[in-house]
């Protein structure tokens, strides 16, 4: 037997299970997604996908908005969001387009399904021929394929997880209506179940061929994510209270149970391809993947808090308006840090639209705005979308107009050239 342990020695054996971040992106983690090879891609609020090997990122540039879901499929990589558009990779062509935001995404041998909050499935053909648009008339946020491509589920804000034929785009079957809308899905066509979580915090798994549900609600809400662990014997749950629950499926109970973040909700979970590790996203600027042996062992997500989440009663008032209605999204600093949008640093005087590297609405792009003591107080006083209509920004408005002189002295002195690292001084 002695050559057989020599042969086991020469054996590579798997690298330990160990804890890690990918560090990079510019804006919180929407969504995560493993290939066969160990590569890991991540869609961000900074309006890029992530594909890390070996810990170093390959940035994917294109979309014009935050990038919500993102998946491997063979050689592609499929990536949706808030632009409305679905991209294949290499090269980020657009492939499909919806009339409102992309939240959901699953691939096939065949189709791509994206679920928007157009209230429509769009189902895109592999080959590019023509595209199939399955309306419902509310919000749809998950798709997922069965395993032979054939069957399609979706999960809605309406509360209604359906059943639906590829090849004819007919809906077959209604197999939940909870009342309250579903976020997210998990099919295991394998051993025929379906887990889903709601708005309501409820967590449950139906078995598809006696509709016996199993529940594990624990009472947190709403429910943001769900994975299955390659083997089939883990499922992985987040919520938006920032915990990771662990779900037995061999005899259905929670092995694990956990907060992962600091602040805020956990956005994305998706398993490694050899199972051993459990990856997360969140309001935080990385992704963190903790072993799943040692969940809780590690340090939490958004460990270093992001200036949205700072003590108010440390900052300034101005300073406080900006960490709640831009900082997510601009930078303070000359290199802009990622994010969604370009770095405020030297804006005032500058033309609106015309920051290099950066994807600019073509409205904003053509619009004659001067950034200036004006022009930000009637932006936050009317609104984006009413004093820039059809530009990228979000819908908000800061209604008192002391609040918006604090922050425009806040930007003006956090923005000047000769400072910067930005801040209230």
């Amino acid at each position: 037997m002695r050559w057989l342990a020599v042969a086991l020695a020469l054996i590579p054996l798997p690298a330990l299970a160990e804890f890690f971040t990918l560090k990079g992106h510019g804006g919180p983690i929407m969504g995560i997604a493993t290939a066969p090879d160990g590569r890991i891609a991540t869609a961000s609020f900074d309006n890029s996908v992530g594909l890390w090997s070996d810990g170093k990122p390959e940035w994917l540039e294109g979309h014009e908005a935050a990038v919500n879901c993102v998946s491997f499929n063979g050689r592609a990589i499929y990536s949706a969001g808030d632009d409305f558009t679905l991209r294949r990779w290499p090269g980020g062509e657009v492939v499909g387009r919806h009339k409102g935001k992309i939240v959901g995404l699953a691939t096939s041998k065949t189709h791509v399904a994206t679920a928007s909050w157009d209230g429509t499935i769009g189902l895109w053909p592999e080959d590019g021929s023509n595209a199939h648009t399955l309306t419902i008339g509310s919000g749809v946020n998950a798709v997922a394929f069965s395993s032979d491509g054939a069957t399609l589920y979706s999960a809605g804000m309406d509360g209604t997880l359906r059943i639906w034929d590829v090849a004819s785009g007919e809906e077959t079957r209604r197999l939940v209506e909870h009342g309250f809308g579903i976020n997210e899905l998990v099919l295991n066509t394998q051993d025929n179940w379906i887990a889903y979580g709601a708005v309501d915090g409820v967590t449950r798994i139906l078995d598809l061929n006696t509709g016996e549900e199993r529940d594990f609600t624990l009472g947190r809400r709403p429910i943001l994510a769900l994975a299955l662990s390659p083997d089939r014997t883990m499922l992985a749950v987040g919520d938006g209270e920032g915990y990771i629950m662990i779900i037995d499926t061999k005899d259905w109970r929670i092995a694990q149970d956990f907060r992962a973040t600091l602040r805020g909700p956990v956005w994305a979970l998706a398993f490694s391809t050899d199972g051993r590790n459990i990856h997360a996203g969140g309001i935080d600027e990385a992704m963190y993947s903790w072993p799943v042996s040692a969940l809780g062992d590690q340090a939490q997500m958004a460990s270093i808090e992001p200036s949205f989440l700072k003590n108010p009663e440390e900052m300034s008032n101005g300073e406080r308006q900006f960490a709640r209605k831009c900082s997510i999204c601009h930078s303070l600093t000359p290199d802009g840090e990622r994010r969604a949008g370009p770095t405020l640093h030297g804006v005032f005087g500058r033309k609106a639209g015309t920051l290099p590297g950066y994807f600019y609405s073509d409205t904003l792009q053509d619009s004659d705005i001067i950034w200036n003591d004006d022009t930000i107080d009637a932006l936050f006083d009317e609104g984006p979308d009413h004093y820039i209509p059809g530009s990228k920004m979000p819908m908000q408005r800061i209604t008192q107009a002391q609040d918006r002189d604090d922050l425009v002295a806040f930007l003006r002195r956090a923005t000047a050239p000769e400072n910067a690292t930005g801040g209230d001084r």
